[in-house]
């Protein structure tokens, strides 16, 4: 194992340890300055920075929670890592791609998440969320109100619409589907 690479699975470790902690600072830490994270919610902006990075954590932290890591793969300074977790009654998983620079810090991370009730939840809580920690309430109220009915809707259909168009292998053995 080369310098760097001992350098880059530290930084993994912090990493997953502060995220399994819900640990902000500590997770800011492994990021390099000008880091940037690419959402799985929208396409219409990146985080940039440490400084809007460790307010979308900090938010994330507090919608997103339980969080263990299951699988890391990847070598050199791009790694995948899997988490599952609960935010509110919703189970999600978040994949990670990270990339890491020449010092071992964290440049780049694109977040990809499932099932959709979940990132829908996430949504609905983490905008109103970081708009209040930029002294935004107003805003915060109204993405509030436009988001959390778009959750509603993605969970009643989890539960209620989707198990009706399951393959028959999924459906053996449940009550009214013989």
């Amino acid at each position: 194992m080369s310098r760097n690479d001992h350098v880059y699975e530290e930084t993994i470790a912090a990493w997953r340890m502060a995220g399994e902690r819900g640990d902000a600072p500590a997770a800011v830490q492994c990021l390099a300055e000008e880091v940037e994270v690419i959402s799985p919610l929208t396409a219409q902006f990146r985080f940039r920075g440490r400084t809007e990075v460790g307010d979308m954590l900090a938010a994330a932290f507090e919608v997103i929670h339980d969080i263990r890591f299951h699988t890391s793969v990847g070598t050199g300074d791009t790694r995948a890592l899997f988490y599952r977790a609960r935010t509110g009654r919703e189970e999600v998983e978040e994949a990670q791609l990270v990339r890491l620079d020449a010092a071992g810090q964290i440049r780049e991370i694109t977040l990809f998440g499932r099932p959709l009730p979940a990132l829908t939840a996430v949504m609905a809580e983490i905008g109103p969320r970081l708009l209040r920690r930029q002294s935004r309430p107003g805003l915060a109220r109204m993405i509030g109100m436009a988001t959390r009915p778009l959750a509603v809707l993605t969970r009643l259909g989890e539960h209620r619409m989707v198990p009706m168009a399951a393959p028959p292998s999924a459906r053996a053995g449940r009550p009214g589907d013989r």
